[in-house]
């Protein structure tokens, strides 16, 4: 009877909890869910056309880090990423994880030519309330678990990289962009050239 409450309330917790995360942790950046003969599956989200090859690589490594840090790994159900491994060492687990935070994403995200500024600093926010959130004890591990700032900060990056994508093919289709000649679109196998970026 123990055994059976035990794995009742522990099915019920894992619940609550999932149910919990999924109202405030933010979209998954690197998988889409879609429907299959009656059931939800994932695959790799798409990556928005009207980028140049080296805006693609980045957008590209940003989110497959992002995934791996926040929530790479699935035992029993439960899915969980390298930050929460990290994050479970006193302090220093805390600071590592915003060093990881910073170098592997926020660091990769300045390589696009002209990101702006205001994205940067609030995803230097984001990282900030993950600092913060560490420093709580029991509370704070709960708290960092949904805010997922890798997620978050990927999520921002793409988000904008999709707006620039679709603001730079619309400048193609035109022929104009604020003077300057429309992107043209990528051969076969070569290279695309340099896009004009768009103000955010």
């Amino acid at each position: 009877m123990a055994q059976i409450l035990t794995a009742t309330g522990s099915t019920f917790a894992k619940k609550y909890v999932d149910n919990f995360s999924k109202r405030f942790e933010p979209e998954d950046p690197y998988y889409e869910t879609y429907e299959h003969n009656g059931k939800q599956k994932r695959r790799k989200r798409p990556l928005p056309q009207g980028l140049t090859r080296k805006e693609e690589k980045i957008l590209r490594k940003v989110l497959r880090r992002a995934h791996y840090l926040d929530k790479g790994f699935n035992i029993c159900g439960m899915r969980f990423g390298w930050t929460f491994l990290i994050g479970l060492i006193p302090l220093a687990g805390d600071l590592v994880d915003a060093l990881l935070n910073y170098n592997l994403i926020i660091k990769k995200c300045k390589q696009v030519d002209n990101i702006p500024s205001s994205l940067i600093n609030q995803m230097l926010a984001n990282n900030s309330v993950s600092i913060g959130l560490g420093l709580v004890p029991i509370v704070g591990d709960i708290g960092l678990a949904v805010w997922k700032t890798n997620w978050r900060n990927a999520s921002l990056f793409e988000k904008y990289m999709r707006e620039r994508a679709a603001e730079n093919l619309r400048n193609q289709a035109s022929g104009t962009n604020a003077g300057t000649p429309a992107v043209p679109p990528r051969p076969a196998g070569g290279k695309s050239s340099l896009m004009q970026p768009m103000s955010y």
